[in-house]
């Protein structure tokens, strides 16, 4: 007779363990993206975040002349924290007499759902941006001319900070054939983000399918994005005993927003 031990089954708390480790592994932005606790163990769901306006530059005033005092203004944008939450539904018969690791692949395709999400949050965040930092393109796909020019976007502030830029596949290849491409092997000490292949034009290039449909491109600084975080992973399990299965799941609330829009330039149609 067949006696279930836990080698057999998935521990919550180290699963939870696995599902954070490869998370940072499978989240390409998560080196550009600030991660924000304020709201960890406190009540509510909704993150107030100020935008404060330049008062301008200094006045020249002559002799015995008064200076008028400007206002210092602020908006704010309002964003809801949310869950990302998947689940695996595994039966007795399947644990037991699966070909491979079903213990491995569950926490290996539970990590690559919430990344993968968390991941499309993220760029939903950078294809929203509008005026100043759109640079539109000059053809139908994003070109090593077009990441150029559309850097001028930063101002001074260009060479400033390390930059990534996401781009197509497609992109990448005409990057390749570029006298500013840098392979991976020669930013190896400087690299930015796990994965990314080379660099371009003083940007570490990470390639994206998800930019394939509509051809985009993204230039990202850190700190362009912030993700609120209100509660990290977490692992459950849940058995039923009539139809002699368990269910795993993983979930993670908080939300992406654009938090410096000065950081980031989107180049699209």
């Amino acid at each position: 007779m067949a006696t279930t031990v836990k080698s057999n089954l998935i521990i919550p708390e180290v699963l939870a363990a696995m599902v954070d480790k490869k998370l940072v592994n499978l989240m390409r932005f998560a080196p550009l993206a600030t991660i924000d606790n304020t709201l960890v163990g406190n009540p509510g769901d909704t993150v107030k975040v100020p935008s404060f306006a330049y008062i301008g530059d200094a006045a020249t005033l002559n002799e015995n002349t008064a200076l008028t005092p400007v206002a210092l203004t602020a908006s704010t944008a309002q964003v809801t924290i949310h869950k990302l939450a998947k689940g695996v539904e595994i039966t007795d018969e399947a644990m037991l007499s699966a070909y491979g690791n079903p213990v491995e692949e569950i926490a290996n395709q539970l990590a690559l759902a919430i990344a993968s999400q968390m991941d499309n949050e993220m760029l939903a965040v950078l294809a929203a941006i509008t005026g100043a930092m759109k640079y539109t393109m000059s053809g139908a796909t994003p070109a090593p001319a077009d990441i150029s020019a559309a850097l001028e976007l930063f101002g001074e502030d260009i060479d400033m900070a390390q930059k990534a830029v996401v781009v197509s596949p497609a992109t990448y290849t005409a990057l390749r054939g570029t006298s500013n491409w840098l392979p991976a092997s020669e930013i190896a000490a400087d690299r930015l983000i796990r994965g990314a292949v080379g660099e371009a034009y003083g940007c570490q290039v990470i390639i994206s399918n998800k930019l394939t449909t509509p051809k985009t491109a993204y230039i990202v600084m850190p700190g362009a994005l912030r993700y609120y975080l209100k509660r990290d992973t977490l692992v459950e399990q849940d058995r039923d005993i009539l139809y002699f299965k368990n269910v795993y799941t993983a979930s993670k609330h908080g939300v992406c927003y654009l938090y410096d829009s000065s950081r980031a330039i989107k180049i699209g149609a």
